[in-house]
């Protein structure tokens, strides 16, 4: 599923760097896309592609170099070729990087093709950013599903791992006065650190919002499970909880 490179950390490891190439023919468009991409822990933008060849010829210089993206985020309409052109001429050329296709066009029988090449998620114009990093999510957790099933994996494994590329309809449902963003920004930090546990006023103070704030989410999270609250130990007067991102292993 990736081009690999033995001298960083494995794709779906806590260690990893998703290495994105962002294609867009419309350069505020692109650099927009690169932001979010900057913005979602564990990604960041490698290069920014203006039409189809040159996303190609990125691609190959990267592999060529042992350096590969991890991921493509693939505009459908380009000056030059389709996106599904693009996609299709990257797997003739054995480039296997995976592919989040994004484009304002409707058409079922566009998303059939773009399915058919092998392309993972589909995002479609305009879309928020909570919207956006929740594609990443999947995507990392997907990987990282995929990466921990051995040679030798089972159904059970293999369903597993593309569940996680299923969008929720979580953020439908918040409690009053929740963001979806805020949330999706909450949610990913914590995934970038999963072996730490941070309290309510820490939390706050590395993402720059209060400590109420962040423990309305914190707790909101304990509460879908998506995170584990657990008291901590050594403080003084009133119980301090402290939060991690719960394994989704």
């Amino acid at each position: 599923m990736h081009d690999s490179n033995a001298g960083t950390p494995a794709p779906g490891s806590p260690a990893h760097t998703f290495k994105v190439l962002v294609v867009d023919d419309e350069p505020e468009t692109a650099a927009s896309h690169a932001k979010y991409v900057n913005r979602v822990p564990g990604f960041a933008t490698g290069a920014i592609a203006a039409n189809g060849q040159q996303a190609l010829t990125l691609l190959a210089e990267a592999r060529a170099a042992q350096e590969p993206f991890d991921l493509v985020l693939l505009d459908m309409t380009l000056p030059d070729l389709h996106g599904i052109d693009v996609a299709k001429r990257m797997r003739g050329h054995g480039l296997t990087t995976d592919i989040i296709a994004i484009t304002a066009v409707r058409d079922l029988a566009v998303v059939r093709s773009a399915v058919a090449t092998g392309i993972t998620q589909y995002l479609i114009k305009p879309f928020t950013f909570a919207a956006f990093t929740e594609k990443l999510e999947n995507h990392r957790r997907f990987i990282s599903e995929i990466s921990s099933t051995g040679p030798d994996t089972s159904q059970a494994a293999l369903d597993n791992a593309f569940s996680a590329l299923r969008t929720t309809s979580a953020s439908a449902s918040l409690p009053k006065g929740l963001i979806p963003e805020t949330l999706a920004q909450i949610t990913s930090h914590l995934r970038s650190k999963p072996e730490t546990c941070l309290s309510a006023t820490e939390l706050g103070e590395e993402l720059g919002i209060s400590r109420v704030t962040a423990r309305r989410y914190l707790e909101h999270l304990a509460e879908t499970k998506a995170v584990v609250k657990q008291p901590r130990h050594g403080t003084r007067g009133r119980p301090e909880y402290e939060y991690r991102a719960a394994s989704h292993g």
